[in-house]
Formats: C-alpha cells, sequence, structure tokens
C-alpha cells in the first residue's frame, strides 16, 4: 500500500491522493458489502459522526467507531482494540457518508498490516439508496 501514496514530485491534492490509494484495493458496492457482512465474511465499520448517524440512522450490525479512534479500535495488536479485531486477515468495510473519507482511513488500516481493508463507493449514502436496512439509533 505504501506504492500507492508515495509521494510525488511536489505537493499532491486530494482528488489524485484518493485516486492513488483506490488503486491498492478492490472497493465495495453496498450490495456486495451487506452481503459479505451477511456471510460473516466482513467486518462493517461506521466511521460517520453522532450527529450525521442520528440524522440518517444505522446500519444494522455495523461497529460504530469515530474517525478518530479507528486505528486504536482495529488494530489487532493494539491495546484499545474491540473484541471484533481479531486479526490482520480481518476484511474490514470502512464506511463513512459519502465514500471519501473511508478510502482515506482504508490506506490507513492497510498500513497498520490489514491487508483486506476496503472502502464502501458511495458510503452510507450509496447504502441506504440502494434500499438496504437502516435502522434509527
Amino acid at each position: 500500500m505504501s506504492d500507492a501514496i508515495e509521494r510525488a514530485e511536489g505537493p499532491v491534492g486530494i482528488d489524485e491522493l484518493l485516486e492513488r490509494v483506490r488503486k491498492g484495493y478492490d472497493r465495495f458496492e453496498a450490495r456486495e458489502a451487506y452481503d459479505a457482512a451477511q456471510a460473516g465474511e466482513a467486518l462493517l465499520v461506521d466511521i460517520r459522526y453522532a450527529a450525521l448517524r442520528e440524522r440518517d440512522g444505522l446500519i444494522p450490525g455495523a461497529l460504530v467507531v469515530e474517525r478518530n479512534e479507528l486505528e486504536w479500535r482495529v488494530d489487532p495488536q493494539g491495546s484499545h482494540r474491540v473484541p471484533e479485531a481479531t486479526s490482520h486477515d480481518l476484511r474490514v468495510v470502512v464506511i463513512c457518508n459519502e465514500g471519501y473519507a473511508s478510502s482515506l482511513a482504508a490506506a490507513s488500516l492497510h498500513q497498520l498490516g490489514l491487508h483486506r481493508a476496503t472502502d464502501l463507493v458511495g458510503g452510507f449514502q450509496a447504502w441506504k439508496a440502494a434500499g438496504l436496512p437502516v435502522t434509527r439509533g
């Protein structure tokens, strides 16, 4: 993954950075993420902040971890990890509101050795638009 975020000559804009990190892994579409979670093959991690979760609802079964705590919570070697963070082989699907911040978060998880980490194309809004389950929390 480090190749995907390797610095070029001079500053890199956010659009170029997103393009680079996204080349380092296969992103999930909403239905694909739902199916993987239902089959027990992926851990959905919602990194949206509280106001968005309150406004739009929650994905049933998704682990809610604020973005600023993500690496500490899902690092299998971390002292503050959640019980679900069992191995570096864990398939983590990071979900933000629209699929931008989650791409950078997935890249960060790759740097921690979570080589199967990915994110949801279009984020929570794509999940909701696909008619997948949402609860009010």
